[in-house]
């Protein structure tokens, strides 16, 4: 297991690993459970959809989130800037920097190891954009990978799909004696029945009767750290998560090396797909690959094209003008918070001087009232004066119906503050840059 360790994290330094600083890859703190202490990364476009994808991706042993975010993962980041979604990056933090799909705890949902902590960062996102639920997918490379296919059976009612590259099925790395190693599993020894496989996955979710998330699997023939075996193994357990049949409804072969099958559907968006890649061994993804992946995932479908608007920024916080928790119902309350350019804090000025959220929502003064303190809400858009403002000179915005400023109580710069209406003073309290 040394040995590949330090094979794969020369890997990352080929494949130009970064930093976990990397220019646009932001460190996340106090995102939730997180019992195993890994750290969260996420990025979020300059460009976010309106509601944009969610896509876990999850480094190989050895890696690190700054590794696949500028090496052999970049493909995913830069789809990211042309579609509009955001990804959430795990990094695992113990020896060797793998994750751990072998332990009781990892394999059972809600079981206390790195899937809880990654689920964690999922809801974070949730929290604080306005994700899609239907195209939250996961994508992993080699351990990744392993990691991939137990998301995706312990949590199969939040993931719509996962993509794996070079992994093994679900449960077939589980170990009972503390090591995180299965070398009958890494070999490809370890055979079973679809039933089998099935329901070692089913176990991890006990009772669970909803439908599985759609399936790519990707395996170079010549794999010898997880040998290639383990690729006819996870299409038995996802085709029987399916109730399919393991006789495929289509082949084809997109490059002169790859065989492609597919299952249930047969379109590129598939029930189940495999990709066999001849010659090649533990070196995916290679070029090309992704570009496949992120159609099968759905990450290029649906709008591309930014909200508009921008930031509004506080001079005396530094924060933005933000919809809290990414609300869309009216009377959604509006904060500052650390500024992202997302949906939520991204505003339009209109000619009748409303400023517009998601398109049709306004910043509004609640009950169109007129005293200091009067919370500073989202409404449709009504045109009352309640939801009219002007940008002044020195910085200050009023609200035109109550000729008062929209302001930060207290002078507070924490995270969360609400904003309210207020007497125009001019402080730093009340002044903005867009």
């Amino acid at each position: 297991m040394a040995a590949v360790v330090a094979l794969l994290a020369a890997a990352s330094v080929l494949l130009g690993s970064g930093t976990a600083e990397a220019a646009s890859l932001t460190r996340v703190t106090g995102f939730g459970a997180n019992p195993t202490n890994l750290n969260m990364y996420m990025y979020v476009p300059d460009n976010v959809a309106a509601r944009p994808a969610l896509l876990v991706l999850v480094h190989y042993c050895g890696g690190s989130a700054g590794g696949i975010f500028n090496g052999n993962g970049h493909d995913y980041v830069a789809a990211a800037d042309r579609y509009g979604y955001i990804i959430v990056l795990p990094e695992a933090t113990r020896e060797g920097h793998c994750f751990d799909v072998s332990s009781p705890a990892a394999l059972r949902r809600d079981g206390g190891s790195d899937s809880t902590g990654i689920m964690s960062m999922v809801s974070y996102a949730r929290q604080r954009h306005p994700v899609d639920p239907a195209r939250i997918v996961v994508s992993g490379f080699s351990s990744g990978a392993m990691m991939t296919n137990v998301l995706a059976a312990e949590y199969p009612d939040v993931f719509a799909a996962g993509s794996a590259f070079s992994g093994v099925p679900a449960g077939c790395f589980a170990t009972t004696d503390g090591s995180q190693w299965n070398g009958q599993c890494s070999s490809g020894k370890l055979i079973k029945t679809p039933q089998q496989w099935g329901d070692q996955a089913r176990a991890m979710y006990p009772g669970y009767a909803g439908s599985y998330p759609r399936m790519q699997l990707w395996h170079g023939t010549t794999d010898t750290v997880l040998a290639y075996p383990n690729y006819g193994e996870a299409i038995k357990q996802w085709t029987n998560l399916h109730g399919l049949s393991q006789t495929p409804g289509f082949t084809d072969h997109p490059q002169t090396n790859w065989t492609r099958t597919r299952y249930g559907a047969t379109t590129t968006d598939a029930t189940i797909e495999g990709i066999s890649v001849s010659g090649v061994g533990h070196e995916l993804p290679m070029s090309g690959m992704i570009a496949h992946a992120i159609s099968f995932l759905g990450l290029d479908t649906g709008t591309t094209q930014p909200p508009a608007g921008s930031v509004i920024r506080g001079v005396g916080s530094g924060r933005c003008v933000d919809v809290g928790g990414a609300s869309q119902a009216n009377g959604g309350q509006v904060q500052i918070w650390d500024c992202h350019s997302g949906a939520n804090q991204l505003w339009t000025r209109t000619a009748a001087g409303e400023l517009r959220v998601y398109g049709g929502k306004c910043l509004d003064v609640s009950g169109r009232g007129t005293a200091d303190g009067t919370p500073v809400i989202i409404w449709d858009c009504s045109g009352q004066n309640n939801q009219q403002w002007r940008f002044n000179t020195d910085g200050t915005i009023t609200a035109a119906g109550a000729n008062k400023c929209l302001d930060v109580p207290s002078s507070s710069t924490a995270n969360g503050t609400k904003l309210q209406i207020w007497t125009c003073h001019g402080g730093p309290n009340q002044r903005w840059t867009r």
